[in-house]
């Protein structure tokens, strides 16, 4: 059942339930982040408004630069800042930033350890219509192998407003990625959120798998689990926001507790949160683990709910991973 412990939205499962833009929650911590502290300052390639960006333009015009379309100059311009002081909220499409820049992140921002705040917006195939090209489907990896950086996926409107105000505590590299559609609203302000620590968003008292989500997936994740519940499979959702650094002590305890994984992600299986698990199982505690993910292909143009069932990322796609996961778990014993 759900986590009453978590604050989760009371009509979460209705037919009606609210549907927010994550990157309009982006927007709005942004505002309150820059009302509150003044070294806050974004930057934009010519994609303010679909980021977000406009009302903090408009509230601190003199703390927003418009770089254009130049997606290198945008993280040197960001590191430049960050040197002197201010928190740069450096933003673009992820197939741009970090898709076209990534050297000059590297070597200008996480190299120099310095603070600055990189939004990759329109990730992953639920981008639709505007095909493979701006789909960015490796961002999470491009990222995480960097040292320095820590990555984040917000599960929905309140995750990423809340983020907002965290990654400025954060005196370090951060990255945050999201997708573009409207998608359910799964938590609410009183519900926690702190980088590094992953919450259990389902529970059950005896569960056999673990399904380990991030992103707008986090919801087809509990559809899931309370389908499979009606089935008789009681299961684990984790909220696994902070790809890294990852919420280690708790990722171990419910391998432990069910023994099998599954994890969920809107990105390719090759190196993204579910390898991030795989890898950190593989040394403490090695358990059966299946990928609900982009399995080593690009994307397409299509709706989203087309593309999401296409690429084996719908509720159907994740109930198959665990039935698959638990026979492999039986078969070890």
């Amino acid at each position: 059942m759900l986590n009453r412990t978590k604050h989760l939205n009371p009509k979460l499962f209705d037919a009606d339930v609210e549907k927010k833009y994550i990157r309009d929650g982006f927007g709005q911590g942004l505002l309150f982040a820059g009302e509150k502290n003044r070294k806050v300052v974004a930057l934009s390639a010519d994609l303010s408004d679909s980021i977000r960006l406009t009302q903090f333009e408009e509230r601190f015009p003199e703390r927003y630069f418009e770089v254009g379309v130049a997606e290198q100059n945008l993280a040197t311009v960001a590191s430049g800042l960050a040197c002197y002081g201010k928190i740069p909220f450096m933003t673009s499409f992820a197939a741009f930033s970090p898709g076209r820049n990534w050297e000059q992140i590297r070597t200008t921002i996480a190299l120099n350890n310095v603070p600055v705040k990189m939004i990759g917006s329109h990730a992953g195939i639920a981008v639709g219509e505007d095909g493979a090209t701006h789909q960015s489907l490796e961002d999470i990896a491009l990222m995480r192998i960097l040292p320095n950086v820590t990555v984040i996926v917000p599960c929905d409107y309140e995750e990423a407003k809340k983020a907002v105000g965290e990654m400025i505590e954060h005196n370090k590299p951060v990255y945050m990625r999201f997708d573009r559609s409207k998608v359910p609203v799964i938590t609410t302000e009183d519900s926690p959120f702190k980088i590094g620590k992953a919450d259990i968003l389902w529970d059950s008292s005896n569960p056999v798998v673990t399904i380990i989500a991030i992103g707008y997936l986090v919801y087809n994740a509990l559809l899931c689990a309370k389908e499979l519940e009606k089935e008789g499979i009681q299961v684990l959702v984790v909220n696994n926001h902070t790809v890294k650094p990852m919420d280690e002590e708790l990722i171990l305890g419910v391998a432990k507790r069910t023994g099998a994984i599954v994890t969920v992600e809107d990105h390719q299986i090759a190196g993204g949160m579910g390898s991030a698990v795989a890898e950190f199982l593989a040394k403490t505690y090695p358990v059966p683990i299946e990928f609900v993910g982009i399995n080593n292909k690009f994307g397409q143009s299509g709706s989203s709910a087309e593309l999401i069932k296409h690429y084996g990322l719908d509720v159907e796609s994740i109930k198959k991973a665990i039935v698959k996961v638990i026979k492999r778990n039986q078969e070890s014993y």
